[in-house]
């Protein structure tokens, strides 16, 4: 028997401005508050050359903008180019990067796949949290510009290869616990994943 779910995940894309918050995007508010929002996952952004890759390995899915449930669908920002701590200017707002996306169920719901979180982890194209350090409004095809980079280098890609123990190496570990921007509660899966055979 099926039972109802309250999630914030289904999005379209929208016209005109719209206030990008401490919180969420007016409008826009994360129905589940235990694992979703919060001031380090505030909007989530999702790049938009990952599409081209979904398509392949999901052939007839319609994939329109904002399927993954994201805030900003990007363009020229990838895993391996944004940092944890790196600051972002977008339309009248400024953000900082924070943490890689972990998929939950509801990925699965939205897709009508019970292996979607499993295969979107595993593809390593989770996108990235922003902390809203200005709020400001925001519109579709504002540019976003790199205000300052993180010292420490560490890459979202860096983050989900510590996560899923692929990434062994301690230097990069360290810097990565040391990061402002990274939500204790990842810090803490970072070491058990370390410490993980």
């Amino acid at each position: 028997m099926g039972k109802n779910v309250s999630t914030g995940i289904f999005k379209e894309p929208v016209d005109g401005p719209r206030m990008l918050r401490l919180l969420n995007l007016d409008g826009d508010a994360q129905a589940d508050l235990v694992v979703h929002g919060g001031r380090h996952k505030a909007a989530y952004a999702y790049p938009s050359e990952h599409y081209v890759w979904w398509r392949a390995e999901l052939p007839g899915m319609e994939l329109p903008w904002g399927m993954f449930g994201e805030n900003f669908t990007t363009e020229g920002l990838t895993e391996e180019t944004v940092h944890s701590g790196d600051r972002y200017r977008c339309g009248g707002a400024s953000v900082i990067v924070t943490q890689p996306r972990m998929p939950c169920y509801k990925l699965g719901i939205k897709f009508g796949r019970n292996d979607m979180a499993r295969k979107f982890l595993r593809s390593g194209r989770t996108g990235f949290y922003l902390a809203v350090e200005r709020e400001g409004p925001v519109r579709g095809g504002d540019p976003v510009e790199l205000i300052s980079a993180d010292p420490a280098g560490v890459s979202i890609a860096d983050l989900v290869r510590l996560y899923r123990g692929e990434d062994k190496d301690a230097g990069l570990l360290r810097r990565a616990l040391a990061l402002a921007a990274l939500p204790e509660g990842w810090k803490k899966s970072l070491l058990e994943s370390s410490q993980d055979e």
